[in-house]
């Protein structure tokens, strides 16, 4: 590995970082690549970290998966943000034109989910049906989104 790709990559890594603990307002300066690849990087980052929540709490590690629930949490509140009418095309986006045509529905799934992970940190320790608190309050909110808001791929 030269350098130069070390210090590419680096700087890439910090860029999606920061757009994704950021926020910007919505008459941001980041262009519509930015905010498509952003948002990407969200969902993705939201999808590990739902992985790792999985495997924190079949170890019987609540605190730790508590604080990725309450992170998956905070990301689902800034995408919000990350779906101005100029960003529906382009840039390899996964999004549905159905996000656009139904944003309230989409908005209001993107606070549910937010609810559920906030609610989901808050009783996983002390449910008797691990798998299945998982399957309601993470694991079908992602279902419900893709089914709906996500183009085929």
């Amino acid at each position: 590995m030269t350098l130069k790709y070390i210090i590419i990559t680096t700087k890439y890594i910090f860029f999606i970082s920061t757009l994704i603990f950021v926020s910007f307002p919505a008459n941001s300066e980041l262009s519509v690549e930015e905010i498509i690849k952003g948002r990407k990087a969200i969902f993705s980052k939201n999808y590990t970290t739902a992985k790792k929540v999985q495997m924190l709490v079949s170890k019987g590690d609540f605190e730790k998966a508590k604080n990725k629930m309450i992170e998956m949490s905070d990301n689902y509140k800034s995408l919000l943000k990350y779906f101005p009418a100029n960003t529906k095309e382009g840039f390899k986006t996964e999004a549905s034109p159905a996000i656009w045509d139904n944003k309230e529905e989409f908005d209001e799934l993107m606070n549910k989910s937010s609810n559920d992970m906030i609610e989901l940190a808050s009783i996983i320790d002390s449910s008797e049906n691990i798998k299945g608190t998982l399957g309601k309050l993470m694991w079908s909110n992602c279902k419900a989104c893709h089914s709906k808001f996500r183009s085929p791929h």
